[in-house]
């Protein structure tokens, strides 16, 4: 949920060609802060999909060796960023098998994104960079995608409503993405790169 400084109602907006650039000055500020810690910063979620309408929030996926709070919450704290406290932002199922990860939101007044910090090698990470993947390859899922998020947040404006009513239709999504993964042999890039 957002903090109260980030409340808005829910505006889908079509791609706009900043988002990459805002990805990688974010990136290069989570670098600087986590270090070692991180073994990749990805360009996640709808805004990493150029031509995908989405919300104008960034989604940053930080790729670690093994979640520890403590360290995190601290590298991040320190330059401003504030962990989300509820539960399903600390473990997810993905691939039927429960995955623990930590979501902070950006400074107060800061540019809107979402840090999700998930470990290399588990289901829910694979499952942000299959979703990337897929919607770059896929222009009918890509359209069909942003046509749908766009006809949902104009009769759905409320975040949680807005999240209830996606969750089941990513579960569709992400069956024919996985059906793409298979067909073309995807994998997930290694962890070595900063980059997405």
């Amino acid at each position: 949920m957002p903090f109260p400084d980030e409340w808005a109602p829910v505006a889908v907006l079509d791609h706009r060609p900043e988002w990459a650039v805002d990805f990688a000055r974010l990136a290069g500020v989570l670098g600087d802060a986590l270090g070692s810690q991180a073994l990749s910063i990805d360009h996640v979620g709808s805004t990493a999909v150029p031509g995908l309408a989405a919300k104008d929030c960034v989604d940053i996926q930080v790729r670690v060796a093994a979640i520890d709070e403590d360290v995190h919450t601290g590298l991040l704290a320190a330059i401003g960023f504030r962990r989300r406290p509820e539960p399903w932002n600390r473990v997810e199922v993905s691939g039927g098998e429960e995955c623990r990860k930590l979501v902070f939101a950006p400074p107060v007044g800061a540019r809107r994104c979402n840090v999700h910090v998930r470990e290399e090698g588990r289901p829910n990470t694979r499952f942000a960079l299959l979703f990337r993947d897929y919607l770059r390859a896929d222009e009918d899922a890509r359209r069909a995608w942003g046509a749908f998020k766009q006809r949902l947040a104009r009769t759905v404006p409320d975040l949680a409503d807005y999240g209830q009513i996606k969750a089941p239709a990513t579960e569709v999504l992400m069956a024919a993405a996985e059906a793409w993964a298979s067909r073309t042999g995807w994998r997930p890039a290694p962890a070595a790169t900063r980059g997405g």
